[in-house]
């Protein structure tokens, strides 16, 4: 046999990440498919002979030797065998080697699409395995290639080559071959078919992973995240609460000499990062969550209305909105560049957040009245949407600490 078909056995397992072993029996089964079509009444009598060592492929006809005319194909008169091996007898089986080479473009065809069809579910199967408990935690992969115009990365993650799309990276990071990241699985796409793994490095949820990688106190439960916002390459905002009166959440996150906030900070390409302590009183958690500005005052507003939680164990306040109110020369720190501080706090929080200057005179809203039970409408907060006074604010953020 040509050594090109062992050759392109060897290629076929490499491809679709197979043991040469399966991608052989998927062989075997193809061409015994195709053989039986050519001789019909002999679906029991064929036999497909594949070893890579020995260089041996052969499609065998098993034919009872007879002394009187044939049957069917699964007999052959006895002056027939005789001529092909001579220690023949009636009674006996005549192997017949098949021409491949006579089977037909079309049985050809069906055995490379049977073949190519059993590998690809293979491959598909073996990567739902690997990746369904992937789902909504990280990974570490290798960047293995960078197309320069499109910017997206081809990863490699055990064996399986993986795509990080460019609007997926954190801005302003350059990935290079060679380097070893940590994406977010946020799902798998088209399961039935070819499935495509969605990797993020933007996504909040791989700063909440990181923290459990690098804090042993969040792994095991000591120390809650109880809500995370975030502008990937920029800021984070991350509260965090303790469950243990004698473990300080701020104190675990940061680490021995600022050591675990840093790993994070380094993993994510220098994103700053607030650590903030949650609260359950709406105005303490708003007023921490504007830092690294001081707030005066709170003023919590009931809007009367409820909305559902982002994610499994948020529990930040819903329905609520709030006044906060700032020195003055605190209140381009309280809103930040472009609104970054107050949008990520009003994330944070889950309420819609207005700030105020203490030089600024203001009316606080009434709360809404209470709708009956049965009219209530039910409806997400918009965290999206900050609420500040632009107004008289200097038109750069002061620099301020955070946690790197």
């Amino acid at each position: 046999m040509d050594n090109n078909f062992f050759e392109a056995l060897a290629d076929l397992g490499t491809e679709n990440s197979v043991d040469a072993e399966v991608v052989i029996e998927k062989v075997k089964s193809a061409m015994q498919k195709a053989a039986q079509r050519m001789y019909p009444d002999c679906k029991e009598c064929i036999r497909v002979d594949i070893d890579p060592e020995k260089k041996i492929f052969d499609v065998v006809l098993l034919q009872t030797i007879v002394d009187e005319e044939p049957y069917n194909d699964t007999e052959v008169y006895i002056d027939e065998a005789r001529a092909i091996d001579p220690k023949a007898y009636v009674g006996g089986t005549l192997e017949r080697k098949l021409d491949i080479s006579k089977f037909g473009r079309a049985s050809a065809q069906s055995a490379k699409q049977s073949i190519k069809g059993d590998l690809r579910d293979i491959n598909r199967d073996r990567i739902l395995e690997k990746f369904d408990s992937k789902v909504k935690d990280i990974i570490t992969a290798t960047v293995t290639q960078v197309e320069p115009g499109r910017g997206s990365a081809t990863l490699m993650y055990d064996k399986t080559e993986l795509y990080l799309l460019r609007q997926e990276q954190i801005p302003g990071e350059v990935l290079k071959e060679g380097m070893s990241i940590k994406v977010y699985v946020t799902d798998i796409a088209n399961r039935s078919k070819k499935p495509i793994i969605k990797l993020s490095r933007v996504h909040r949820d791989l700063v909440k992973r990181l923290f459990e990688l690098e804090v042993p106190e969040i792994y095991d439960g000591t120390v809650e995240v109880k809500s995370i916002s975030r502008e990937a390459g920029s800021r984070s905002k991350i509260a965090v609460y303790s469950n243990d009166p004698n473990v300080d959440a701020v104190g675990a996150c940061i680490g021995p000499k600022r050591s675990r906030i840093s790993a994070i900070v380094h993993e994510l390409n220098g994103e700053k990062i607030d650590i903030i302590p949650y609260s359950e009183d709406p105005a303490e958690f708003i007023s921490r969550a504007l830092a690294p500005a001081k707030v005066e005052k709170v003023y919590i507003i009931d809007n009367g209305e409820d909305a559902a939680p982002e994610f499994e164990g948020d529990t930040r306040p819903r329905g609520l909105s709030a006044i906060a109110v700032v020195p003055h020369d605190q209140l381009s720190l309280a809103i930040g560049n472009k609104g970054q501080n107050a949008k990520l706090a009003a994330k944070l929080t889950g309420c819609k957040i207005d700030i105020k200057s203490d030089q600024e005179e203001f009316e606080i809203p009434a709360p809404a009245p209470k709708a009956p039970a049965e009219e209530l409408f039910h409806d997400e907060v918009d965290e999206d949407e900050v609420l500040f006074a632009e107004e008289d604010a200097p038109a750069e953020e002061t620099p301020a600490e955070d946690a790197e």
